[in-house]
């Protein structure tokens, strides 16, 4: 599978998952929320625990063995968040952008950033999302191929 393949499928999973609260699973672990997704010989799980501070990881695995996977915690920092508006950015990511959601999203009163530093093989990045200018949550991220 070539790296093209595998951010493509990575694309179709995230939007088929947590940011349409599609194929949700039983909890790998106590109070997790997890979600999966399934295409051919690939399995794509996202594993988010929390509600105002969370920590989770995805991974994508070929033939049951991982080949990617990322890391990501966040937390609510301010008054007016709307998570609504989180997974209206999540449901925007592309294929240039593979981890979360676009660069920039402006709706309304909100702002979502998002920013990432190296490459697909290993990156770390942060998004934040800004209400009337005001950062209300923020998020980091880190993660890349498995071997």
């Amino acid at each position: 599978m070539n790296q093209t393949q595998l951010i493509q499928f990575l694309c179709e999973a995230k939007q088929h998952t947590y940011a349409t609260g599609a194929n949700r699973v039983i909890g790998s672990r106590p109070s997790a929320q997890d979600f999966l997704y399934e295409k051919d010989d690939l399995k794509y799980i996202d594993t988010c625990l929390g509600k105002e501070q969370i920590v989770g990881e995805e991974a994508v695995w070929k033939n049951n063995t991982p080949i990617w996977g990322m890391n990501y915690t966040g937390r609510v920092v301010g008054e007016g968040y709307d998570h609504t508006f989180l997974l209206e950015a999540l449901r925007r990511i592309k294929e240039d952008l593979p981890y979360r959601g676009p660069r920039f999203l402006e709706l309304g009163e909100y702002t979502y950033k998002c920013r990432v530093e190296g490459d697909f093989d290993w990156f770390v990045g942060c998004e934040k999302i800004l209400y009337k200018g005001v950062k209300v949550y923020e998020a980091m991220f880190q993660g890349g191929i498995i071997k």
